[in-house]
């Protein structure tokens, strides 16, 4: 398509969506008439009561804005430098698995958007899109895997990740075992996905996404697989055999990090840390930076959210770049992580919202509205940049 024609596509996309979605919360209702019930609620379930899920949105609730007046804000902007790279925005694209089941090659839809907003994209270890083919549409992706038991195995999924480009390896820390979620069992959700007629009578009420999602990637690629969690072997997304794959790591501890550090030469982030013990070891063992996250509330049911620890691990970071995520849905929230002192957020759910209900367009659309709050918020809170918010918050009576 010529990119004049492209470019006209984007344009009438993101006025559609302008009207009709005003905050990242207005994508979820339109990923829940799409998609298929099962997969809906895999995607916005957590752990067994949902007790984490809930406060991760009522944390922000517990902190309330100081804002400065008079000030001269007409020169703001969102610019952040993390690592080596300077973003237009301190925000990015969390890594989350399976996204290629909600639309039709959305990790790459959510790579083309990040770079083009530039901010930071970053890819499962469990997405249905070959690492290969999203770093050649966004060269600043990140790769997020986990500890692979296997020492081999290991060091043939990070030679395969260095050898296509990536410089920042995400390691997931937080999932020894599998979080219970109560709710997938009872629709039929598994991974992988084993097909029934409960699933099947799912998707034929949602023919959108069965012919734009589902059939689309069937007949243009073949059947999915989980293309980056082993670099030997894909795992199909559909099997009649009970799901075997494996999220089983409660044998491994810090000395596999330890190994890994030795031997990974680039960047390297720990993800999933709460404890400030876990952030002191993992800057003594040569962590790049840390992220601060409960998993958005999918594994351990009633753990602690991110800002409740964030003091304590940004103490013990020491000057170590302090990543968070878990609950965000508004620039306000961002501001706030911001001001009790993290470095950086990423966002997952309402991304994964939005390029289930509008494509590659949804996912730029919720990245302009984010950056609009933030930009807003600045002004209101008297700060020109992200710098300027430290502080700018009180504990909310």
């Amino acid at each position: 398509m010529p990119r004049s024609s492209s470019s006209a596509r984007r344009s009438t996309a993101a006025a559609s969506l302008s009207r009709r979605v005003l905050c990242l919360d207005d994508f979820e209702p339109l990923a829940r008439a799409r998609l298929p019930r099962a997969l809906f609620e895999y995607i916005r379930g957590g752990a067994e009561d949902g007790s984490s899920v809930r406060a991760n949105r009522q944390q922000f609730h517990r902190w309330a804005f100081l804002p400065a007046t008079l000030r001269n804000t007409a020169e703001r902007h969102t610019r952040v430098q993390l690592f080596d790279t300077e973003w237009a925005a301190p925000f990015g694209i969390a890594p989350m698995g399976g996204c290629g089941l909600a639309a039709y090659r959305a990790d790459l839809a959510m790579a083309a958007a990040a770079a083009r907003a530039q901010v930071p994209h970053v890819l499962s270890g469990a997405s249905l899109v070959t690492l290969e083919k999203v770093i050649q549409v966004n060269p600043h992706t990140w790769f997020q895997a986990y500890l692979v038991p296997d020492p081999a195995g290991q060091t043939a999924l990070l030679d395969r990740v260095a050898a296509a480009g990536y410089r920042t390896l995400v390691i997931t820390t937080d999932v020894p075992v599998p979080g219970y979620r109560e709710a997938d069992l009872r629709n039929g959700y598994t991974s992988p996905l084993r097909p029934s007629a409960q699933l099947a009578f799912d998707a034929l009420r949602h023919p959108r996404w069965l012919c734009g999602s589902f059939a689309r990637t069937w007949a243009r690629e073949g059947a999915p697989h989980f293309e980056n969690f082993d670099a030997r072997q894909r795992i199909p997304v559909l099997s009649r055999r009970a799901p075997t794959r494996s999220h089983r790591r409660d044998a491994m501890d810090w000395t596999h990090i330890e190994r890994l550090r030795a031997v990974w030469p680039y960047r390297l982030v720990l993800k999933g840390l709460l404890d400030a013990n876990d952030v002191t070891r993992a800057r003594t063992l040569g962590a790049d930076g840390v992220w601060i996250s409960n998993h958005g509330g999918r594994q351990l049911d009633g753990a602690v959210t991110p800002l409740q620890v964030l003091a304590h691990c940004v103490a013990a970071a020491q000057g170590l770049p302090v990543i968070c995520d878990s609950g965000f849905r508004r620039g306000s929230d961002i501001l706030k992580a911001l001001a009790l002192g993290t470095d950086f957020v990423f966002i997952g759910r309402p991304m994964l919202y939005a390029v289930a209900a509008a494509g590659e367009a949804g996912v730029s659309h919720a990245i302009a509205l984010l950056q609009a709050e933030m930009l807003r918020g600045l002004a209101l809170l008297g700060a020109r940049h992200c710098n300027e918010v430290a502080e700018r918050v009180v504990p909310a009576t």
